[in-house]
C-alpha cells in the first residue's frame, strides 16, 4: 500500500466520492455521455483465493467489438476520472481487443511504478508495440533491463549531453528560420514540430546534418512515423494492406539501415548517440552486440521524437494562449540572448521548466504505463491474478482534484514554493514514469524541448489562429491535437 503524504488527500478523496460523477464532464459529447450513463451487464476479473481476505476486481465488457475504445479516444483521461470517481481505483475492463485492469489513483501508480516485490513485468507493452520495438529498452525486465540500462546510461551523461546540445542547436536555428511559415493563421504546429524532432533525431542519433542525404532520411523518417502509429491498428494481423503489415513492414526497413549503420560505426569515434552506443561499455567492459544496439536505435528514436513532439507543441500553445507566461520565459531567454547554447545556459531558463511541468500535467504524453503480473498478487486489498494485463494512469493523476488546485487550470506557479503541489504525494507528477523504468531520456528531452522553446521565443510571438481557439486532442496513441494546432507566428524583429 502506498503511504499518503498528506491528510489533507484522505479529506479531498472522500469529498470527491460524495460528488455526482456524471456532472463533472461537461465538456464530454452527447455520445460519451450517454455511454457513461449505460449499465454494462458486471463482469468479474476473478474470485480471490478462499480465506485471502481480498477483494474481486469487478468492471464491465462495454460494447460488443468496441468494449469502451470511444470513452477512451474521446475522453482520455476525463473517462478514466469518471472511472475513478464511480468505480474505485482498481477497474476491470474485459476489452474484446486487451483485456485488463486500470490501476488509478497515486497509490495504484506507486504499487506498480515501485514494484517492491517484482510482481509487474514490461510484458503489458508487448501486445502494443511488441512488434515493432522488441527488445526496446522498456520492454526488457530485471536483471536484463538493469543490464542494458547500466550500459545505456552511459550515452546519457552529462559530458555526452554537452554535445548533443551543440547538434540539436544547430538544427532547430535552421529548421525554424528557414523552413517555418510565419504571419499564417493555418500554419499547424503539430507536424511541422514533428518534422523538426525527426530532424533533430536525425543529426544527433544518426549523425545526419539537416537537408543532406534527403531521400535517405524521408524514407527512414517515414518508416518511423509509419511504426509508430501500427501499435493503433484496429485489425492486429498482418495482412496487407493494413496498418499492422505496413508497421511490420517499416520495423523491416528499419532493421536493416541500422544493420549496415552499426557495421560502418564499429571501432570508428563519432559524437552522434549510434555512435556512443558502439562504443559503450559498462564497468565490467559488457558492449552491445549490433543487434542490441539496432533494437535499442528503433526503440530511442520513437521515443525521443514522440514525446518531445508532444511535448513542445503543447507549450507552444499555452505561451499562446497566456501572454503573461510568454513575456516572462522570453525575458529570461533575452538574458541569454543568441549565442550558443549549452546546459549550464538552459538551466538558468526556470520559468520554461515551470511551463514545461505544467504543460505535461495537462496534456502527458504517455497517458498510461503498462505493465502485466508475473504472479498472483493483490493490488490495493483486490486479488489480481497472473498474467493480467494492469494499466496505470498518469494522465489521469495529475489530473486530480485532491492533489491538483484547480486541476485543469494552466497555472505553472504550482510547482513553486511554498505550493509544491507536485510533492503532495510520492507519485502524484508522474509524466517520466518511475522506479526502475523511469524515462532514460529524461534530461535528454527537457534540453531539447527547452533548445526548441527558446529559439522559438527568441524570434516570433506565438499567437493564437483566433480569439477563443481551444485546442482538442486525440487519446487515440499518444495525445495529439485534431486539428494540427494552428499556431500564428509573428517575427519580433
Amino acid at each position: 500500500m502506498a503511504t499518503i503524504s498528506t491528510p489533507e488527500y484522505l479529506l479531498d478523496q472522500a469529498k470527491r466520492r460524495l460528488t455526482p460523477s456524471i456532472n463533472n464532464f461537461p465538456g464530454m459529447g452527447a455520445v460519451e455521455r450517454r455511454l457513461l450513463n449505460t449499465k454494462f451487464p458486471e463482469k468479474k476479473l476473478a474470485d480471490p483465493p478462499p480465506g485471502s481476505g481480498l477483494k474481486p476486481v469487478l468492471g464491465d465488457a462495454g460494447l460488443p467489438v468496441l468494449g469502451h475504445i470511444i470513452e477512451m479516444l474521446r475522453g482520455g483521461p476525463d473517462y478514466l476520472m469518471f472511472l475513478y470517481n464511480t468505480k474505485g481505483p482498481v477497474v476491470f475492463g474485459d476489452s474484446p481487443v486487451l483485456p485488463g485492469v486500470a490501476a488509478l489513483g497515486p497509490d495504484a501508480a506507486q504499487v506498480i511504478y515501485s514494484n517492491r516485490n517484482k510482481d509487474y513485468s514490461q510484458q503489458g507493452w508487448v501486445p502494443v508495440i511488441g512488434p515493432f520495438f522488441h527488445r526496446g529498452l522498456m520492454l526488457l525486465d530485471f536483471d536484463e533491463h538493469m543490464f542494458h540500462r547500466r550500459i545505456m546510461q552511459e550515452a546519457f551523461v552529462r559530458s555526452r549531453l554537452v554535445s548533443y546540445v551543440e547538434q540539436m542547436d544547430h538544427v532547430v536555428s535552421q529548421v525554424i528560420t528557414n523552413d517555418w511559415v510565419v504571419n499564417d493563421p493555418r500554419f499547424l504546429l503539430y507536424p511541422a514540430m514533428k518534422e523538426l524532432t525527426l530532424d533533430i533525431a536525425s543529426m544527433v542519433f544518426m549523425g545526419h546534418e539537416p537537408g543532406t542525404d534527403k531521400e535517405l532520411v524521408t524514407k527512414v523518417n517515414k518508416a518511423f512515423a509509419i511504426t509508430t502509429r501500427a501499435g493503433n491498428a484496429i485489425i492486429r494481423t498482418s495482412v496487407p494492406p493494413f496498418t499492422w503489415w505496413r508497421g511490420l513492414k517499416a520495423r523491416e526497413l528499419l532493421e536493416n539501415y541500422f544493420r549496415d549503420r552499426v557495421k560502418e560505426q564499429r571501432g570508428k569515434n563519432g559524437n552522434d548517440l549510434l555512435s556512443v552506443l558502439c562504443q559503450t561499455e559498462d564497468e565490467d567492459g559488457n558492449k552491445f552486440s549490433d543487434e542490441d544496439i539496432v533494437n535499442h536505435m528503433i526503440f530511442l528514436m520513437m521515443a525521443a521524437h514522440d514525446t518531445s513532439t508532444s511535448t513542445a507543441t503543447t507549450m507552444a500553445y499555452n505561451l499562446a494562449a497566456h501572454p503573461e507566461w510568454q513575456d516572462r520565459c522570453r525575458d529570461e531567454s533575452d538574458r541569454l540572448g543568441d549565442g550558443p547554447l549549452d546546459i549550464d545556459s538552459l538551466e538558468k531558463l526556470e520559468s520554461l521548466d515551470l511551463v514545461m511541468n505544467e504543460s505535461i500535467r495537462l496534456v502527458t504524453p504517455v497517458q498510461w504505463a503498462m505493465r502485466q503480473t508475473v504472479r498472483d498478487t493483490e493490488l490495493l486489498g483486490y486479488y489480481i491474478p497472473k498474467g493480467t494485463n494492469v494499466i496505470a494512469y498518469p494522465g489521469m493523476n495529475h489530473r486530480l482534484p485532491e492533489l491538483w488546485a484547480d486541476p485543469l487550470k494552466f497555472d505553472p506557479e504550482r510547482f513553486t514554493e511554498p505550493r509544491n503541489e507536485h510533492k503532495r504525494h510520492r507519485y502524484a507528477f508522474t509524466p517520466f514514469g518511475g522506479g526502475a523504468h523511469k524515462c532514460i531520456g529524461m534530461v535528454f528531452g527537457q534540453l531539447e524541448i527547452k533548445t526548441i522553446l527558446h529559439r522559438l521565443l527568441r524570434r516570433y510571438r506565438l499567437e493564437l489562429p483566433r480569439s477563443g481557439y481551444k485546442a482538442k486532442w486525440d487519446y487515440g496513441g499518444m495525445p495529439v491535437p485534431m486539428d494540427g494546432m494552428p499556431i500564428m507566428l509573428r517575427p519580433l524583429h
